[in-house]
């Protein structure tokens, strides 16, 4: 059985870890992209990003592709920044139309190609 101790409520649970997530400063160094240009893209709501209770930036490492997305599109189809929200919600888009394409074809047996 579970035994209120010290004050700690019957079934509180922790976390075995904290999670692994990078700073503004570590996430710059990682991408290579100026902080202050980070702090424009999280802005513009191109990174997804968490804050603390200070108000810090924390990235997930999953973030580290998605710069990676926008300085591709920015560099190879000379976007701007603000209009890469409207083109990477678009490619979203369309991966989620081909995979729910795919599923339809698979579920009747048909190749996809």
């Amino acid at each position: 059985m579970n035994e209120p101790v010290a004050g700690i409520p019957t079934g509180t649970r922790w976390p075995l870890a904290r999670p692994y997530r990078l700073s503004l400063d570590s996430y710059a160094r990682v991408t290579g992209v100026h902080p202050e240009l980070i702090r424009r893209l999280v802005t513009l709501g191109l990174l997804d990003i968490t804050r603390d209770v200070e108000g810090n930036l924390w990235f997930d490492p999953s973030q580290v592709r998605e710069m990676a997305t926008v300085q591709r599109l920015h560099l190879r189809l000379n976007l701007t920044y603000s209009s890469l929200g409207l083109v990477m919600d678009l490619l979203d888009r369309i991966s989620a139309l081909e995979e729910s394409h795919r599923r339809s074809l698979s579920d009747r047996g048909a190749p996809w190609t």
